[in-house]
């Protein structure tokens, strides 16, 4: 099972993440490879940096290029595990989003939860180059939403979503969600094989 997990910034994607990977999902973030790019050119991993190395490697090697990256690391771990399931964080391009689904078993999923909810996370967690204001956070979430083949299309992504969970409650009731979201896949997964 490969799960792709996509949405807005603060909807609760690396804590989606970070559940996965506590039930033995190998996780990987699309964003990974951008960071280190950052690391080798020397600079800080701030949004804004990541964004533009992002679009630059994008335009570059293809709007793919950063799931390609990903795609190499799950085909390699799979030819020795075939049940290895995957976690895959940081998608936010319609291209990054159609490489995963070449693979067998990928599921895209949207998180998603209220502007004000999301700002006020934005708010705890307090990284660098977060807006720090609810008509910064907004005009951010604008410029990361570009029509354009080498630049971030969130909306465009998350529409692709085949599944949404709301990330609007507490801890406890956004892991269940999830849960319900893996007994549903492997439900599926039963029903194909046995058709198959």
């Amino acid at each position: 099972m490969i799960i792709g997990i996509t949405g807005k910034n603060a909807s609760g994607k690396g804590e989606a993440a970070n559940y996965l990977k506590s039930k033995g999902f190998i996780y990987y973030s699309l964003s990974d490879v951008i960071r280190e790019e950052a690391t080798k050119r020397g600079l800080d991993h701030s949004r804004d940096n990541l964004i533009k190395i992002g679009n630059e490697l994008r335009k570059n090697f293809g709007p793919n290029y950063l799931a390609q990256q990903i795609n190499i690391k799950i085909k390699e771990i799979l030819s020795n595990n075939p049940k290895q399931n995957f976690a895959i964080d940081s998608i936010r391009s319609p291209f990054e989003a159609k490489e995963l689904m070449k693979n067998k078993d990928f599921t895209l999923v949207g998180i998603d939860a209220p502007i004000e909810t999301r700002f006020n996370r934005l708010l705890e967690r307090n990284r660098i180059g977060d807006a720090k204001t609810l008509e910064d956070f907004k005009e951010q979430e604008e410029r990361e939403n570009l029509k354009s083949d080498t630049n971030q299309q969130l909306d465009a992504t998350f529409a692709m979503s085949e599944y949404v969970i709301v990330n609007s409650g507490t801890i406890g009731e956004f892991h269940q969600k999830i849960d319900d979201l893996l007994n549903n896949l492997e439900r599926k997964k039963k029903r194909q094989v046995s058709r198959g």
